[in-house]
């Protein structure tokens, strides 16, 4: 027995009537936000220590040196950003390759910088 689904698309759709296209269209992105906000959360929220060095060992950066990096970009509460965008990120403000600047980084040096790129944008 085939079930038969009722319409009921003119009904719920009342609310919506009397917006403008543009009363739509913010609507729409701003319901997009709701869904969207608390997955971009979770992504901030549940990377680790070791999925930060994994990626900055396929970078090409050493075990320890990864590890000093992770420790500097938690230090500086950068995490969320990952470990490895924190590298490029200055190694492109200083305009230098990526791997001299991270191993410079795991030294301690440019942490100011990374504070600065950063700065106001701890989503």
């Amino acid at each position: 027995m085939a079930m038969k689904r009722t319409d009921d698309y003119m009904e719920r759709r009342k609310h919506l009537e009397g917006l403008s296209d543009e009363e739509l269209k913010r609507r729409f992105f701003s319901l997009a936000e709701q869904i969207v906000d608390p997955m971009i959360e979770l992504s901030k929220k549940s990377t680790t220590p070791s999925v930060e060095r994994s990626v900055l060992l396929r970078m090409g950066f050493s075990s320890l040196e990864a590890m000093d990096l992770v420790n500097h970009v938690l230090d500086l509460g950068l995490m969320g950003k990952g470990a490895g965008n924190v590298v490029l990120k200055v190694s492109e403000r200083l305009k230098r390759d990526y791997l001299s600047v991270g191993r410079e980084m795991a030294e301690g040096k440019h942490l100011d910088i990374a504070k600065e790129v950063f700065k106001g944008d701890r989503r």
